[in-house]
């Protein structure tokens, strides 16, 4: 089954947050929701990296749920730096099926596989060299990548990552040093948006193809992987 990846949707159908106000972002609803349902079928999965929904709780985050039940395809979540309506896996998958929201799978501390793929990966962190909370929550987002990747098996791992793990100038050296330890070869990211855009760092590092996915990176058109 194909596989398509998206990130940075920023949707607030439910709360006044539109994403309008920002250069290139214009009437980007309807054009997310042309593009996945020209390429998209029912049998296809789409991997959602990260900042999918505005809402600061399910109750907000609702209407952005069921505009994305309503599209085609299987959906993986990845959690973003702005998805606050994020909760235990075991709430999320409840408040799921008391919606009827059949279509939507979630990335943490997993993988999911399709077909002969595992898709791997965690939301990953922002390393500021010297700061103690940052160390503190990159050693934590390195155990959930290894967790995602040791549930993977001797199948061919896929990684996204809501965070870029490579820089212009720098990286998050203990997440590629994961990606290199368990032989990655193909690594989607996200969060970057506007100006950022032109200096993601992408193509063949080191070994590892680099790719970024965010909704305006992409023209709010998921890409096959």
């Amino acid at each position: 089954m194909p596989v398509f990846a998206i990130g940075d949707l920023h949707l607030s159908l439910g709360v006044k947050k539109p994403m309008d106000v920002f250069l290139g972002w214009s009437d980007y609803v309807p054009r997310l929701e042309k593009a996945w349902k020209s390429l998209i079928t029912s049998d296809d999965t789409v991997v959602i990296d990260g900042d999918i929904s505005w809402g600061m709780s399910f109750e907000q985050s609702l209407a952005d749920f069921a505009f994305l039940e309503a599209l085609p395809g299987k959906k993986v979540l990845v959690k973003g730096n702005h998805d606050y309506w994020w909760n235990t896996s075991a709430k999320m998958k409840r408040w799921f099926a008391e919606n009827k929201f059949e279509s939507f799978e979630i990335l943490h501390n997993s993988c999911i596989f399709v077909d002969d793929i595992a898709l791997c990966g965690t939301r990953g962190w922002l390393y500021d060299i010297g700061q103690p909370h940052d160390e503190k929550v990159m050693n934590r987002e390195v155990l959930r990548l290894k967790a995602s990747l040791d549930a993977a098996g001797d199948a061919e791992k896929v990684v996204f990552l809501h965070y870029p793990p490579i820089y212009p100038n720098a990286s998050a050296e203990d997440i590629v040093a994961v990606l290199h330890e368990y032989g990655v070869k193909r690594c989607f990211y996200g969060h970057l948006h506007g100006a950022s855009i032109q200096y993601a760092v992408q193509g063949n590092v080191d070994g590892i193809e680099y790719k970024l996915i965010s909704a305006d990176a992409l023209q709010f058109c998921p890409i096959k992987i």
